[in-house]
């Protein structure tokens, strides 16, 4: 029993080590996993011994690292159309210009139409979409949009938070009702943290402000820039999307200094996670951080979704990447991505005016 004990702290450090180093691979994880088997066969041949309470998160961390590894590894590069992709259009099955995605557990996708001054629920499998906000026609009134360009869910409370970009306002909707949550805000990107705090990012005053849920009556506090328009670390360009992870640091797609910036929480300047010159990334816009620090993050003009791991100085392409165009492998001035619970990759793919399925390669 001491020995396994022994073998079990082995490996928890060494996972640790990995994890600290940014270096997770198959190697590691295929080591990993025999030892974890050994330890297993070891513990049968034993009377009447069971693996302490401690050691049972540190076998559930391997299930989910194996998990994620294999999840996060590989897409096919032909997708799926499975939104849209009928032309440019107003109709039910049409888009124009989608920017803002999301989905939900039962892949149902939630499709900012820009263009069309609506969001847009497309429920998996159906072969159109329902609006769910806007779709009045574009103006200011409260049961309009125009060009809306993100979106949150909040299926719990039926409550969507929209980034409503040309009416510079912050809406929610919650059953067809209406409520501007923050006026006079030059908005581009959303994201709302564990604890529920909202994050907008003002792409005119270069910096990403913080409220708390439903204490919106103040100016918000400044997580990152605000220190005017440039690129010196504590400094943005025309930020757009945006992504808070478990620890509540800001991920920022600093769109015309073509660079992904990480500030931590109470942070006063920001460090460049992907990008950093247009070789690499050109006009980023969404963004998605994994639970391996990896950087999913929509390389715009490039046509392609590329993934950065932390600390590296170039990343990889996951998808796109074979110029612009409108066959299965290729993009068009992407705007966002998603990924359903199963890993598989979803991207707005904008002026081809379709939402993309990549499946995972398991």
């Amino acid at each position: 029993k001491h020995d396994i004990e022994k073998k079990l702290n082995d490996s928890s450090e060494h996972i640790e080590q990995i994890q600290k180093e940014n270096e997770f691979n198959e190697i590691n994880l295929n080591y990993l996993t025999n030892e974890l088997i050994k330890m297993k066969e070891e513990v049968n041949y034993l009377p009447k011994v069971s693996i302490e309470q401690d050691y049972h998160p540190f076998i559930n961390e391997i299930s989910v690292l194996s998990l994620q590894i294999s999840k996060l590894k590989k897409w096919k590069q032909n997708a799926i159309t499975v939104a849209g992709g009928n032309r440019k259009g107003q109709e039910s099955n049409q888009f124009n210009r989608p920017t803002g995605i999301c989905i939900d557990e039962n892949k149902n996708i939630f499709i900012v139409d820009s263009g069309n001054h609506r969001v847009v629920e497309w429920k998996c499998n159906e072969n159109e979409g329902q609006s769910i906000a806007g779709g009045n026609g574009e103006g200011n009134r409260m049961d309009q949009l125009r060009y809306p360009i993100d979106v949150i869910v909040d299926q719990k409370n039926n409550s969507i938070i929209i980034a409503d970009f040309h009416n510079r306002r912050v809406i929610q909707w919650v059953n067809k009702n209406q409520q501007i949550l923050i006026d006079n805000i030059n908005c581009r990107g959303l994201a709302m943290d564990k604890y529920g705090f909202l994050y907008v990012s003002d792409y005119k005053k270069n910096e990403v402000r913080r409220w708390k849920t439903g204490k919106y009556n103040n100016e918000g506090v400044i997580v990152v820039g605000g220190n005017g328009q440039g690129n010196q670390l504590n400094q943005l360009n025309n930020p757009s999307f945006i992504f808070v992870d478990e620890d509540q640091s800001v991920y920022v797609s600093d769109c015309n200094n073509h660079r992904v910036v990480k500030w931590r929480q109470g942070a006063k300047e920001g460090k460049i996670v992907a990008g950093g010159s247009v070789n690499q990334l050109s006009l980023p816009e969404g963004i998605v951080v994994d639970d391996l620090g990896q950087i999913y993050v929509v390389d715009g003009l490039n046509h392609r979704i590329m993934r950065w791991c932390e600390g590296k100085e170039e990343g990889e392409i996951v998808v796109g990447g074979n110029e612009k165009g409108s066959r299965s492998n290729q993009l068009h001035g992407p705007s966002n991505l998603s990924f359903d619970v199963e890993g598989n990759l979803y991207v707005a793919d904008t002026f081809n005016h379709r939402i993309q399925k990549f499946e995972i390669v398991l």
